[in-house]
């Protein structure tokens, strides 16, 4: 994409989100459109933002800390810092989500196995046909 401004239909079909979602972003202070009376223009700035949120929001991020890795951009020191805190915090999140995925096998094992004993009890206990 250029360095045109997008409209908030734009956003919305670029990248698949409603209006009331970008609204939503602006008032959590993630996005910061220009204004020109009611409408909102999206800078090329907006839209990578928008990447790292929707991206953040996939990995499980609060708003909270997106909003404060994403601040962590102006600091002026190359975004050292920015990246630093983002690796920390994403390192964090895998371990969170991979102790869930274990969870969650251990779970379904569980339950496999317990469909096992109930199906062998239903066959045990199917109703004899009178001959």
């Amino acid at each position: 994409m250029s360095d045109a401004l997008m409209t908030i239909r734009e956003m919305c079909d670029a990248y698949d989100v409603t209006p009331r979602t970008l609204r939503f972003y602006e008032a959590k202070e993630l996005l910061f459109p220009q204004r020109q009376g009611q409408k909102r223009l999206f800078t090329r700035r907006d839209r990578a933002r928008l990447k790292l949120i929707l991206r953040g929001k996939r990995f499980g991020f609060s708003l909270e800390e997106i909003r404060q890795l994403l601040d962590l951009y102006d600091l002026g020191d190359g975004q050292f810092t920015q990246f630093a805190r983002t690796y920390d915090v994403g390192r964090a999140r895998l371990a969170q989500m991979v102790a869930q995925r274990d969870e969650l096998n251990t779970a379904i094992a569980d339950l496999e196995e317990q469909l096992r004993w109930g199906e062998k009890m239903l066959a045990q206990m199917q109703p004899r046909k009178a001959g």
